[in-house]
């Protein structure tokens, strides 16, 4: 079994924080109150605020400017693709946002893919794809699956594709147990994706779109009933 995580009080500050920022009670754009005032009214140290708004920080939601006060960030003008995790923890809503991108990026990649891929690359889909159909359980199913499409992004030749489906399955991560409904029979996960294998290894471009559009809407579709 594994361990519960603990939290400790600048974990709760730091969610507490960060809520308050996303749902607006701290406007993009407006100075925090004072610190002294501000530890006051959560009922902790200026000590344990420094280290949230440390981390808050980090995660390119605040920004503090000695001598002027601590500011809230524009994150949708401002921000990248690394605060979606968080953003999708904050609300559900964010996943059809990453859905639309996913199917226009997927799509996109597996044409790339066909026409790209070296026999090496077109070997290692076969492997991967074999072991979807192979896999123990919905979980196990699940990263395999996703192992298949950096796989594909790899075959693309193009780095930044496997970043963007690097930052497109971590946004995933906060949701993943509730998106395993295309997962859960691994013959069945198998079968739906190796149209776009098929495609990709023969290098028909157009087909793999075709076939990865379908499969991309498929799963989504399925992911967002489990989701609902």
């Amino acid at each position: 079994m594994e361990a519960l995580p603990r939290e400790t009080i600048v974990d709760v500050l730091e969610s507490r924080l960060r809520e308050d920022i996303l749902n607006g009670q701290h406007p993009a754009g407006s100075y925090l109150p004072p610190e002294r005032t501000l530890a006051d009214g959560y009922g902790v140290t200026r000590t344990t605020l420094k280290h949230a708004f440390g981390r808050l920080t980090q995660a390119g939601l605040l920004e503090t400017r000695h001598g002027v006060g601590t500011r809230v960030r524009d994150y949708l003008r401002l921000g990248g693709a690394d605060l979606l995790p968080m953003l999708v923890r904050h609300s559900p809503d964010w996943i059809g946002e990453i859905f639309e991108v996913r199917h226009s990026i997927g799509a996109l990649i597996a044409e790339r893919a066909a026409l790209r891929a070296t026999d090496d690359q077109r070997r290692e889909l076969k492997e991967r794809l074999a072991v979807v159909g192979a896999a123990a359980d919905a979980d196990a199913v699940q990263l395999a699956d996703i192992e298949v499409h950096r796989a594909l992004a790899r075959a693309t030749g193009n780095r930044v594709y496997v970043l963007l489906t690097n930052t497109l399955f971590n946004a995933y991560l906060p949701v993943r147990a509730a998106l395993k409904a295309p997962f859960t029979d691994p013959q069945a996960a198998r079968e739906r994706l190796e149209p776009v294998i098929e495609a990709v290894s023969s290098g028909d471009t157009a087909a793999a779109r075709q076939a990865a559009e379908h499969y991309l809407t498929v799963t989504e579709r399925l992911m967002m009933e489990g989701l609902a």
